[in-house]
């Protein structure tokens, strides 16, 4: 057998007192018994073959295994502290279908304080034997080191390097080691008007003293405070205090954490933390408390001009009645409506209606609300009087928060502007900034500083920080104050961007650092433990803690983020069916039994509490046929629900080319899979990957996939980290009797964010489905597209049609274009934001990915389209804002009209060259101004058809109105503001 996969488990014993009596280990005069320190620790490689990543090597069983991509091959593992090792013990499976190999293998080791690694024991062949030896080795080696790495050179079984087990026997090297204890709070039983301070003592249990660090403090897993530790000798402590300031009533888990940023070399460096089995409890003061709950606005999608009306939710969440009286304020612009407040008992919510209406201007607008507006009442909270929520009118989403861009806020820093060409993929940062700006820190106490317009309790922080060396991404903190007040840290990561090399492919890209980079951008998000007012000035500083080379701020996403929601009546709780929230271990298994109940009818709907839920398995149906892991079936007549997108979070933290066993390579390890009927709504999902399809066809797998079928609506869902958010539609030669194409499916509320490729793709015969009021950032490919795809049931029936594209703002996409429709008709894509796209279009019809043919109408209405197009294919093809590219079928039946084109990289429309036909294209009323390398309407040499103008206005082109390149047999009649059409 050479190196196929084996089932099995065998345990082998390994007595260390025989080996030290056979001479294999030292013995040292009252030293302590040699123990398996790689036991829990983290396994590295250099490469992995297929389904056997590194982490096999040391998850305690022998009928799993690494194996490398090759040779040389590395495996390393990270003790992390210096010891004093003495051997190291390999295993391989021991039962006898493993053929006898040998592989030639050195022992390398390097200090905790270096940086290099050298020889512990040359290079030497080992014979593995399930006959003599039982598949173990054992290779004596002598030296202090914190990691430890075999080189492996050649297996004569197998064209990698094995493990099944790695053991590192020795023992620990003086060196210290923080505990804290003691966990307290005064006072003990605070209320909301309660300044809180947590105590507890840090104590140095190890052999060796320790330097100054400092202690985090932890409320409901958010760090409040922090404090200095001075150095402390072997067995020595000190008392910490760290002021935590007033809280709002609830409940809080309590924890501090010592070295925080593992500055600190320790013996061991998982007891750092500690957590009360208490929580904090913070009581509600006495008195009355207003607080707003929610707007109504009357109509709730208003047409520019229309007269809106307004009702405002008024809470009494506190402990007596509020007498009537009180006002009731909303702003809306530059509006101001009031309203008379009735009486409110304690626990109850009145309905005011304000007076007055606002006149909906096209664009977004912010909605803020206030109870007791005139302050008459003294409340125990006077913080949580306002709510804001968005209303849109025209084009984009009425997202619920605000959006701030660094280069306009208050800085000390560097800004970052991209060239005239806006060139992407070169380590590009401004080009791939939102507004194509940015601002650099570069130094301690450099910051960028933002005003806030709405009342926010949660950030979002769009940031670039360097790759580590060796790639794979680091983590940095930043610190945020408001109004001076130093609030947390924030913690940032690389991990998810930085994707190096020159190639237009995709798959091409890799995570290993080397030549050019892109994607260099990526978000953190945090909920705060208070509301803030308007005119907070919110500032992101590098402090001398915060020690990333740079960091580069973008923009921040200010919120206020609602309450979780309560449990829906009728609705089972994964906990009832063994999810735990925040222990870090997988809740796949406990999901997947709540989901298979619903589907079962045993329980009307699956509710999923607020809390950090683990996901490392796709949620789907069991296939009894077991037809392979290209063959799948989804879930049917479900209902999720969660408490909120801020608040009900699954996440995976296994990239899914190393979870193993997944159900379809391609989709990945975490999510869920449609058939039909399924409704989803109100959490987050949060993946793991870092690339698409490079480095060993490593792909981030997808959110949300499936056939999808009828009466499938998903709402408010947040979605990063994916490969693809949403992948609506299966081939039909997938499980051919389960053909089941999606119709009338609906996604409102979307918030997809930093992936791979696509964000939402209606594929395989998708019909009449709609992307309603969602959000998209930073996608890999497509935001939106409708793929009128060929591997369908029927070709003359099972086409993309009359899918609805409305209300959706896109912003970022790094590949490819922000809405893409191939093939089919009846597709309409309007009222649309779509800005600063890297390479492609805003907006493009196209033939390639050889879809069915386009027909009847596609229409492009009241579209804004800002700074977008782009150099692609070696920089070589240059994209307009609109493009239309009819590579070898025809494009018939466009009308684009009611749209503004402003700051176009290249081309306002462009009618590219291609095989097809574009006939009878109608441009009306549409806005083109400054396409700055470009002209406003161009004809390529090759494009064929005809466009009629109609009210079109274009201005400042660097290449005119409207070009028509030689050679073309595109027509446009109707020349914009009285000029002609340039040949």
């Amino acid at each position: 057998m050479r190196w196929k996969r084996r089932t099995g488990r065998t345990v082998i014993g390994l007595l260390i007192a025989g080996m030290v009596s056979a001479g294999l280990l030292p013995v040292a005069a009252n030293a302590a018994e040699p123990t398996d320190l790689a036991r829990g620790k983290t396994v590295t490689a250099s490469g992995s073959h297929g389904g056997y990543p590194a982490a096999n090597a040391n998850d305690g069983k022998v009928d799993s295994y690494w194996e490398s991509n090759g040779h040389p091959a590395d495996l390393t593992v990270k003790l992390g502290a210096d010891a004093d090792v003495q051997s190291v013990v390999l295993k391989l499976n021991p039962d006898p279908v493993w053929a006898t190999r040998t592989q030639d293998i050195q022992v390398l080791g390097r200090k905790q304080d270096g940086t290099a690694f050298s020889s512990l024991r040359a290079r030497a062949g080992y014979v593995f034997n399930p006959g003599s030896n039982r598949n173990t080795v054992t290779i004596p080696v002598t030296g202090r080191v914190a990691d430890l790495q075999l080189k492996f050179f050649s297996n004569t079984e197998a064209p990698g390097a094995q493990v099944a087990e790695i053991q590192v026997l020795g023992t620990a090297a003086p060196n210290p080691d923080l505990t804290v204890s003691a966990l307290s709070w005064s006072p003990s039983s605070p209320s909301e008007t309660d300044d809180i301070t947590v105590e507890g003592t840090v104590r140095n249990t190890g052999s060796a003293a320790s330097p100054a660090t400092t202690v985090n403090v932890s409320l409901g897993g958010v760090v409040v405070g922090s404090a200095p530790v001075g150095p402390l000798a072997a067995g020595a402590s000190a008392p910490v205090s760290v002021p935590v300031g007033k809280r709002p009533q609830g409940s809080y888990t309590v924890s501090a954490l010592v070295d925080p940023t593992d500055t600190v070399v320790e013996s061991d460096n998982t007891n750092n933390s500690r957590t009360t089995a208490s929580p904090l409890v913070v009581g509600q003061s006495p008195g009355p408390d207003l607080e707003v709950r929610s707007i109504t606005s009357s109509p709730a999608n208003p047409a520019v001009g229309a007269a809106v009306t307004f009702t405002v939710a008024v809470h009494n969440r506190g402990t007596s009645a509020v007498s009537a009286g009180t006002v009731t304020r909303l702003t809306v612009g530059s509006t101001t409506l009031n309203g008379t407040t009735p009486a409110i008992a304690a626990g109850a919510t009145a309905n005011v209606t304000v007076g007055g209406s606002w006149t909906a201007a096209s664009g977004g607008a912010t909605l803020t609300a206030t109870a007791d507006a005139t302050n008459l009442v003294a409340e125990t909270s006077e913080t949580n009087n306002t709510f804001a929520r968005s209303i849109v009118v025209g084009r984009g989403a009425a997202v619920p928060y605000t959006e701030l861009e660094a280069e306009k806020a208050n800085y000390q820093g560097t800004l970052l502007q991209s060239d005239a060409e806006r060139t992407f993929g070169h380590t590009n940062f401004a080009t791939e900034s939102s507004g194509r700006e940015s601002v650099r820190l570069n130094s301690t106490g450099q910051y960028v500083e933002f005003t806030s317009t709405a009342p926010a309790n949660s950030i979002v922080v769009r940031n670039s920080i360097p790759d580590a060396p060796g790639g794979g991404g680091r983590e940095a903190t930043i610190s945020l104050y408001a109004d001076g007040k130093f609030v947390r840290k924030l913690d940032l990561s690389s991990k998810h961007s930085w994707l190096y090399g020159n190639t237009d492919s995709p798959e091409g890209l890799t995570n290993t650092p080397g030549g050019d980079a892109r994607r260099l951008f990526d978000e953190s998000h945090a909920l705060l433990t208070e509301t803030y007012p308007v005119g907070t000035k919110f500032r992101l500083q590098r402090d001398a803690s915060d020690n990333a080379a740079f960091y580069i701020i973008d923009l921040i996403d200010l919120e206020q983020v609602a309450a979780p929601s309560s449990q829906p009546s009728g609705c089972v709780s994964i906990t009832t069916y063994g999810a735990v929230a925040n222990d870090g271990l997988d809740d796949t298994a406990a999901i997947q039994r709540a989901v298979t109940a619903n589907q079962n009818g045993e329980i009307d709907c699956v509710w999923i509490p607020a809390g950090q839920w683990r996901q490392e398995q796709k949620i789907l149906t069991d296939d009894p046929l077991d037809r392979g892991q290209w063959n799948q079936v989804g879930i049917r007549d479900v209902t999720i629900r969660g408490a909120g997108m801020w608040h009900s979070q699954l996440y995976t933290l296994t990239p899914p080319h190393e979870a193993g066993g997944i159900n379809h390579p391609h989709e990945g390890n975490f999510g869920f899979d449609i058939d039909e009927n399924t409704q989803i709504s109100d959490i987050a999902i949060f993946g793991s990957g870092t690339i698409r399809g490079g480095d060993g066809n490593h792909e981030g797998g997808v959110a949300l996939n499936g056939r999808f079928g009828k009466d499938t609506k998903i709402s408010n869902v947040w979605i990063e980290h994916a490969n693809v958010g949403v992948w609506a539609g299966r081939d039909f030669d997938n499980i051919q009797e389960l053909w089941n194409p999606g119709d009338g499916v609906e996604f409102t509320g979307m918030r997809i964010r930093n992936t791979y490729a696509d964000g939402i793709n209606f594929a395989n015969g998708t019909r009449n489905s709609t992307v309603y009021n969602s959000s998209f950032r930073n996608t890999g490919d497509d935001a939106l597209a409708v793929w009128s795809s060929k591997y369908v049931k029927d070709q003359s029936v099972d086409i993309g049609h009359d899918n609805s594209f409305r209300n959706n703002t896109i912003q970022l996409p790094w590949r490819a274009n922000g809405i893409a429709i191939y093939g089919g008709y009846g597709n309409k894509i309007e009222n649309n934001l779509i800005s600063d796209t890297m390479n492609y279009p805003a907006i493009m019809l196209a033939t390639d990915h050889d879809p069915l043919p386009f027909s009847g109408q596609t229409l492009i209405a009241n579209n804004g389209l800002y700074r977008t197009g782009g150099a692609f294919w070696n920089e070589d093809q240059e994209f307009g804002a609109i493009t239309l590219f009819p590579q070898n079928l025809p494009i018939p039946g466009v009308t684009i009209r009611d749209t503004d084109i402003v700051d176009s990289t290249y081309d306002g429309i462009q009618f590219k060259t291609g095989g097809g036909l574009m006939p009878d294209v109608k441009i009306q009323n549409v806005r083109i101004d400054k396409s700055n390398n470009g002209s406003g309407i161009l004809a390529m040499g090759g494009a064929r058809g005809n466009a009629t103008l109609t009210d079109v206005t274009i201005t400042d082109s660097r290449d005119g109105h409207v070009l028509i390149e030689p050679g073309s047999q595109f027509t446009v009649s109707g020349a914009p503001n009285g000029a002609r059409a340039k040949r």
